[in-house]
């Protein structure tokens, strides 16, 4: 098999998520050549021996295709250097580089390695340093082994880094052991990955332990995809699919059956799973999905059993007032007089002003009231809104390390809240999960008002908690329909209204708040969205991008999907300059000044997914960045290691769903034909209901009226509302 060997002289393109590289390579005859594969991300100035094929490509030319590599050591003081300067090396820059090569020369890679006390010797380098330097070392070099192990079982090595990081030196043992430990473990891999290394070395086709992993992925995909359960019929389907079986063969037969029969019970009686027959549906739970569920139900209609007479009288009196539209006379009335209070409403119709209102009733009755939203964001608007403390669901449960050092709700049943009064905001938002955790810490005598819009998209996570309560006609329901004007959101919110009633925007507003731009070629469409967000709207409005304008794409593919958005508008809003440092993981360019979003929920460091901030500071020599958000007391600085900008995306564009809980000055939303498959309406709903002063909408009035007429709600499988009315 033909071999090359050389330096890495650039990095052309690396894509983390398929780990696909192209590089070019200086022969030892200084020669460039362009090599291609899945690989790791190697530094510039690293020296490889590779294998692999040549090929011809009729765009780029001669490349060489590698099928397996072998990391060098330098041969050059000049290689050495090069590579310490990439940046692959936490804790050495440039600079640090330049200091350890003057003192080590060609030995430095083997004082790094051998000896990294010696670093103590070099000025500027303190123990700390030193200490960080020698463990990123050391663990490119263990990751190097792992790759080469994984390379074995036929796995892409870029997933080494991850699993390294997770197992350690243990990595090869639980790999061998229990591959499908990965899949539950190591964050980005998944069960087909996992399913591969376990077929490669060895793990039979039909092996029990395989059809229980396979059980558990599919369950935890419907989860991901908002489901708290799959019927035992799809559930079964999914579990071919992942095991790639042919629908023909003896998944069809009785004998599958009684298979999956087998593994389910053994699942179901190790309690990570459990199974519920109602009617002619069985539904197969994950086990914390189903208690979950099951809690809710039961805690609500305590909640809702509740009933307070020493208030009647006062509810009586608030709902005689004459300040308030009726139906927020009746949600004051309820909210004063039952255990449990549901609100919903669209943009405009009050749910705001009934919260102000309701907070000066509860302080004239001596009561006290917690406040409360899913993401930061939120609670901050409920905040400014209200001018009451307001808190993150996570921080009001105080979510922290236990004793054991596991991370936990410190607050629950036996330590609940100390209230009389718990209002919750933006509920829409609320998985099944996070409402069971906030359920436990509320106490016996407690009113719980949940308010949202359940018109909205439902929660990300597991559940359609604020849905399924409506449905259920089990609780008060109050439904604001009266709307309010707003000078400068009229337009937004009647806009809003009427997508949601089947209707047209207002694609001309007088105001000026509302705008539709005719356009159907999505890369022109592209240029006048970098337009609008880089000079037209900064110059009509005085707005200051990207904090004051935002990008919204119901897609993360596609011409005008967020992530080819954000690339562009990256290079637009935040171009390369001196001053600005950057970082790079995978394919992603981080550059100081940017605008991220926190695509996971990191609760030792506080931030969850959807947290938007913006990238304040980069430190090469010490491969950190930090990123500002936005807090209630102010902003709020969080350090990243280089390892961890995983967890992190642009996000100059976002996603519908992602904005939830948010408002901008400013929203764009292009709609186009290419994003059929998700034009709804509930998804137009929601982006212009994010939008505060104006709202841009950019595309064809073919597609605004697919999205408007298209009014079908994805239905996910639960069972709270059906436990709520007691059909179950």
């Amino acid at each position: 098999m033909p071999e090359l060997e050389g330096t890495v002289e650039r990095i052309t393109y690396y894509n983390q998520e398929t780990f696909f590289l192209v590089a070019r390579l200086r022969g030892e005859d200084e020669a460039l050549h362009t090599v291609i594969g899945n690989l790791p991300r190697f530094g510039v100035g690293e020296k490889l021996r590779l294998e692999g094929e040549w090929s011809e490509h009729p765009e780029y030319g001669r490349q060489f295709k590698v099928t397996s590599h072998e990391l060098l050591a330098p041969q050059s003081v000049k290689g050495v250097l090069r590579y310490l300067s990439s940046g692959q090396i936490c804790g050495v820059g440039p600079v640090t580089a330049e200091k350890i090569v003057k003192v080590f020369g060609i030995q430095a890679l083997t004082v790094l390695e051998n000896e990294p006390g010696r670093l103590l010797e070099i000025d500027g380098i303190g123990e700390k340093r030193a200490a960080k330097i020698a463990a990123s070392v050391q663990e490119r070099r263990e990751i190097m082994r792992i790759m080469s192990f994984l390379q074995e079982c036929g796995v892409s090595p870029g997933y080494a880094a991850r699993i390294y990081r997770t197992y350690g030196a243990e990595t090869k043992t639980v790999v061998r052991n229990n591959p499908y430990r990965l899949a539950e473990e190591v964050f980005g891999i998944g069960f087909r990955t996992a399913d591969k290394i376990a077929l490669e070395i060895g793990l039979a086709a039909n092996s029990p332990h395989r059809i229980r992993a396979a059980i558990l992925y599919s369950l935890k995909q419907a989860q991901d995809e908002g489901h708290t359960f799959l019927p035992v019929t799809e559930l079964a389907g999914a579990v071919t699919g992942a095991l790639a079986l042919d629908d023909s063969d003896a998944t069809q037969s009785g004998e599958w059956a009684a298979v999956m029969e087998k593994q389910l019970s053994r699942l179901a009686a190790e309690n990570k799973i459990v199974r519920e027959l109602h009617g002619d549906c069985e539904a197969v739970y994950l086990a914390p999905q189903y208690y979950a569920e099951r809690y809710a139900a039961e805690k609500l209609l305590t909640l809702a059993a509740q009933s307070f007479p020493e208030t009647e009288q006062r509810a009586a009196k608030a709902e005689a007032g004459g300040k308030l539209a009726e139906g927020q006379r009746q949600a004051v009335r309820l909210a004063l007089s039952c255990g449990v209070l549901v609100i919903t409403g669209g943009p405009g119709t009050g749910k705001t002003t009934t919260i102000r209102t309701l907070l000066t009733l509860f302080a004239e009755l001596g009561l006290e009231v917690m406040l409360a939203a899913p993401t930061g964001r939120a609670a901050k608007r409920i905040h400014e809104a209200t001018g009451q403390e307001a808190k993150t669901i996570h921080r009001l449960l105080e979510y922290s390390k236990s004793e054991n050092g596991e991370m936990r709700f410190q607050r629950n049943e036996t330590r609940p809240l100390r209230t009389h009064v718990l209002i919750v905001d933006e509920v829409s938002m609320v998985d099944i999960n996070l409402f069971c955790a906030l359920l436990k810490s509320v106490p016996g005598g407690c009113r719980l008002v949940l308010v949202g819009d359940a018109d909205q998209l439902p929660s990300v996570g597991p559940g359609n908690v604020l849905r399924d309560i409506i449905a259920s006609a089990a609780l008060p329901v109050v439904r604001l329909t009266q709307l309010f004007r707003f000078s400068d959101r009229s337009a937004i919110v009647k806009s809003a209204h009427l997508v949601n009633s089947g209707q047209l925007p207002l694609l001309e507003s007088r105001g000026g708040e509302f705008r539709f731009i005719s356009s159907a070629e999505p890369e022109k469409m592209l240029v006048q969205i970098l337009d609008l967000c880089s000079h037209s709207l900064p110059k009509e409005r005085g707005k200051s991008p990207p904090a004051d304008i935002q990008v919204l794409s119901p897609m993360r593919r596609t011409v005008l999907g967020v992530d080819n958005l954000n690339r562009h508008l990256q290079e637009r809003l935040n171009p390369p300059a001196p001053h600005k440092p950057e970082l790079r993981t995978g394919s992603t360019c981080f550059r100081q000044g940017d605008k991220v979003m926190q695509i996971r929920n990191n609760y030792q460091k506080e931030v969850f997914n959807g947290d938007i901030g913006t990238l304040a500071y980069i430190n090469r020599e010490d491969g950190e960045a930090t990123v500002r958000f936005p807090d209630i007391s102010g902003p709020r600085e969080v350090t990243y290691e280089l390892h961890e900008l995983e967890e992190l995306v642009p996000a100059f564009a976002v996603s519908v769903h992602k904005s939830q809980g948010s408002e901008y000055p400013v929203v764009i939303l292009p709609v186009v034909t290419q994003h059929y498959l998700l034009l709804q309406r509930n998804l137009l709903y929601t982006a212009i209901t994010r939008a505060k002063e104006l709202v841009v909408l950019i595309g064809t009035r073919k597609a605004l009226a697919i999205a408007v007429r298209n009014n079908r709600i994805e239905a996910r499988y639960t069972r709270l509302a059906a436990r709520l009315s007691g059909r179950l």
